[in-house]
């Protein structure tokens, strides 16, 4: 097979042209920019195949050669809603012509949408409206691609039906001439090609609406590398249709009533995201970052960045052999599981969501790639987001009071997580949200499919005044494009399942307060342990690979002394004085059914409940207590680098309570 390589912004689709040779001739119409000398260092020094553009020691050149590439790309545009109006205000020919065309276009559209409502076909027509719709957006050029992509993600915007026809995009516009190509290439970088290139693809292996990518060979070092370039005029197309687009949405906004959502700060937003694509040193920028965050783990591959072979409209990256994730045969040809593959990414989403809130904020199959090392590599950084410290603890916290039933907390959590303003009274959501989770709940998280818990809270946020934040649209549908690639390979494929172990983990183990707070809200009821929730967690957050056993529970031991532990404090003794009544209970109770039957009759010594004044179902519920405490000391002490001294704080907490309980007995 041959090897693909998708470095490219927003690449949906691509034609991987296998068979061609390679080109060092330049043609026609390549135009010499000002000579520049470039210097690149050799392979990195550990050996591997895939080189550095210089070694881990000579971090300065590495750093000068990334502000070469800055200085490059100084003139890089950014996205202004004032510069657009004042550019384009003064060109009404062609703003009318442009206008012209989308009215066209999304008018039919309107029509069609007005004859189903008063047809009262609306609900009915929405698959084959939806799909219209995409065509629509198709057809319209880069702008409305990338638009349908981001409506794709906004379930406080779009029916389900809408959601999955415009996910389904596809960056397939034409590419664009090779010797335009060269010689943006020549212009940005300051050198003929034949003097950076050994070798380079005659035309490109991959294309999307902002750019195009071609595979070539670095002359200084032989080093095989993906170049790409921007697609010529697209700043002035789309800052032509972002202009217009804007317009529409102060009309939107000022007469369209069922519309709650601030559309203008919307379109701000997307063409903010949009304008970032467009400068490749910032894309590049955007990869290191990631790679410093994620790479860690030896099963993550994030190409390196080439700075000496970079500017604002040409990316030059190491190139990666590797197979799109939504390619089943070609990966299980070369030995891999899709599934594997699948959970990796779903871990690294996870991380990217909780842990540093630095995610990847265009994940599609084509962004996916798995290496014949059986590893995931990621690729396109152009967009990128965050999500903010405080609804990172949020989102654990709102997946806690969903697995509680507790809905109440569930409507408050929206507020924390930015999806409701603080004067908006949730009393008339937590109906909604009971009605739904109370069936969805009904199965337990292996059963459970993340696509249709998706499908039905986006029924709910659409129907109420919520602005789903981006970066919870974005994750979403990272998480619904995974379990999408899974069940291809397992229809039985959950990925809530296989999220749930590093939840998990996190909630065992994070000191965050909020996080603590959550565990201890999931751990007790009205009063009681409920030893059943700890032992899921650690049978869980042990398939976590990063899982630590020494960590576990520490955050919610150490508040357990601190000064605000006293409710923790008072908890903690009356189940201690429990737990140690079911020990005793239950080694007096084996004591008796082991004993010979003339023994267990002097035993009775008249009592008709037996050798204990205890019923059988509180002597059955007793037993499970003690071996359900059994078994979490066998998960704990079975773990690595568990250290019963660990546990300490509760002895500390207990002990003056034990003798008593003892002689209770």
């Amino acid at each position: 097979m041959a090897a693909m390589n998708l470095v490219s912004a927003g690449v949906h689709s691509f034609n991987l042209k296998a068979g061609k040779g390679f080109s060092i001739s330049k043609p026609k119409g390549c135009k010499l920019g000002p000579r520049a000398a470039l210097v690149e260092a050799g392979p990195r020094g550990d050996g591997s195949p895939a080189a550095l553009q210089v070694s881990r020691g000579d971090l300065a050149a590495d750093l000068q050669a990334e502000a070469r590439a800055m200085a490059r790309a100084a003139n890089a545009s950014v996205y202004s809603p004032e510069l657009l109006a004042n550019k384009y205000g003064s060109r009404p020919v062609q703003a009318a012509k442009r206008t012209l065309e989308i009215l066209v276009a999304l008018g039919s559209f309107a029509l069609q949408l007005l004859v189903d409502q008063r047809n009262g076909t609306l609900d009915r027509n929405k698959r084959k409206r939806a799909i219209k719709l995409k065509g629509i957006f198709t057809r319209l050029g880069p702008t409305f691609v990338k638009l349908g992509q981001g409506l794709s993600t906004r379930p406080d915007l779009c029916p389900p039906e809408y959601l999955e026809e415009l996910a389904e995009l596809q960056d397939a516009l034409p590419t664009f001439a090779d010797a335009d190509a060269f010689s943006c290439i020549e212009t940005e970088l300051g050198m003929p090609i034949e003097s950076l290139f050994s070798s380079i693809s005659p035309s490109p292996i991959a294309a999307a609406s902002l750019g195009q990518v071609y595979k070539a060979q670095l002359k200084y070092s032989g080093q095989t590398v993906a170049v790409k370039v921007q697609r010529p005029g697209i700043e002035e197309a789309i800052g032509l249709d972002f202009y217009l687009i804007r317009g529409l949405g102060f009309f939107i906004n000022k007469y369209v009533d069922i519309i709650t959502t601030d559309v203008i700060a919307l379109i701000d937003e997307f063409a903010r995201r949009v304008y970032q694509e467009l400068n490749y040193v910032q894309e590049g920028q955007n990869a290191r970052k990631f790679k410093k965050l994620y790479a860690d783990k030896e099963d993550i591959l994030v190409p390196d960045i080439y700075w000496n072979y970079t500017s604002g409209k040409v990316l030059t990256m190491e190139w990666v052999n590797g197979v799109k994730l939504n390619q089943q045969a070609a990966i299980e040809s070369q030995g891999l599981k899709v599934l594997d593959l699948v959970t990796t990414g779903i871990q690294c989403s996870l991380r990217q969501l909780l842990e540093y809130g630095y995610f990847h904020a265009d994940p599609h199959p084509g962004n996916l790639l798995a290496t014949p090392e059986g590893k995931l590599a990621f690729l396109d950084f152009g967009m990128m987001s965050e999500t903010p410290e405080d609804a990172r603890s949020a989102i654990v916290g709102h997946v806690v009071h969903m697995v509680n039933r507790d809905y109440e907390a569930m409507a408050r959590d929206y507020y924390a997580l930015d999806f409701l303003s603080t004067d908006v009274d949730v009393s008339p959501i937590v109906p909604a949200l009971r009605d739904f989770f109370d069936d969805a709940l009904n199965y337990t998280v292996s059963e459970l499919n993340f696509k249709t818990l998706v499908d039905g809270l986006g029924n709910v946020l659409y129907q109420y005044p919520f602005n789903v934040p981006a970066y919870y649209a974005l994750i979403l549908r990272s998480l619904t494009v995974l379990e999408g690639l899974a069940l291809y390979a397992d229809p039985n494929f959950k990925v809530l399942a296989a999220s749930y172990p590093y939840f998990a983990k996190r909630l065992l183990t994070d000191p965050n307060p909020y996080l603590r707070d959550a565990l201890i809200e999931l751990l007790f009821k009205d009063g009681r342990f409920r030893w059943n929730r700890l032992e899921d967690l650690l049978i869980e957050g042990r398939k976590d690979r990063d899982f630590s056993a020494k960590d576990a529970l520490q955050p919610v031991l150490r508040l357990l002394l601190g000064p605000d532990g006293e409710e923790l404090r008072n908890l903690t003794i009356k189940e201690a004085v429990r737990v140690t009544e079911a020990i005793v209970l239950g080694s007096v109770a084996d004591t008796y059914n082991s004993a010979p039957s003339f023994i267990q009759t002097l035993m009775i010594n008249g009592n008709g409940n037996g050798a204990l004044a205890i019923s059988t179902a509180d002597l059955e519920a007793t037993m499970e207590l003690r071996n359900q405490v059994f078994r979490i000391w066998g998960l704990l002490s079975s773990s690595e680098n568990f250290d019963p001294a660990l546990l300490q704080p509760i002895l500390q907490v207990s002990k003056p309570y034990f003798w008593y309980s003892l002689f209770y007995v």
